[in-house]
């Protein structure tokens, strides 16, 4: 593993901290929101996040599942980089066409490295996890650029999921400081 880049941290923390009230996915309000879709859209920002996350990546990685919406910037900037294929997870599967939850190639059988822009609580993971082991993915790591959870604690340890982060909040909050 690498530790975490001190420049990027500060560079993202710059970019994409936003302060006030903000609800997040899992309902809980934060004072703090890291708008991730502010280093996605920013073509070196996005370069240097994917750059970090394929040193994580583990051995025999197969598939790399970007979760909708912000994770599917990001697969495709790593899959550009390792040649691995990219596949692009849905929310719910779709409920037209050919109804998938995954759109590309098939995940049975193969080792998927999910790939995700921000971890708080794990929910959009989890549901994601489940449903791709349902459909015979083999599922162990989510890579993700920030992992906002409590440090020290795995939000998807109930799932059987490490989490590999390329920056942590206090990372970020580190960042803030020296910058402060």
């Amino acid at each position: 593993m690498t530790s975490a880049d001190p420049d990027l941290a500060a560079d993202i923390d710059a970019r994409c901290r936003l302060t006030g009230e903000f609800t997040l996915r899992s309902g809980q309000v934060a004072d703090t929101y890291f708008d991730k879709y502010l280093f996605e859209s920013d073509p070196a920002l996005l370069a240097r996040v994917a750059d970090r996350m394929v040193e994580l990546l583990p051995e025999g990685t197969e598939l790399l599942g970007g979760l909708e919406l912000g994770g599917v910037p990001i697969a495709t900037a790593v899959s550009a980089r390792t040649m691995l294929p990219a596949l692009f997870v849905r929310k719910k599967a779709k409920e037209y066409g050919t109804c998938k939850l995954a759109e590309g190639p098939s995940v049975e059988g193969r080792r998927v490295t999910l790939i995700e822009d921000v971890i708080t609580t794990g929910g959009a993971v989890r549901d994601a996890v489940r449903e791709l082991r349902a459909a015979g993915a083999v599922v162990d790591v989510v890579v993700c650029a920030i992992d906002r959870s409590p440090a020290g604690e795995n939000p998807l340890d109930d799932v059987g999921l490490e989490v590999r982060s390329v920056l942590t909040r206090a990372d970020l909050d580190a960042a803030s400081h020296r910058a402060g």
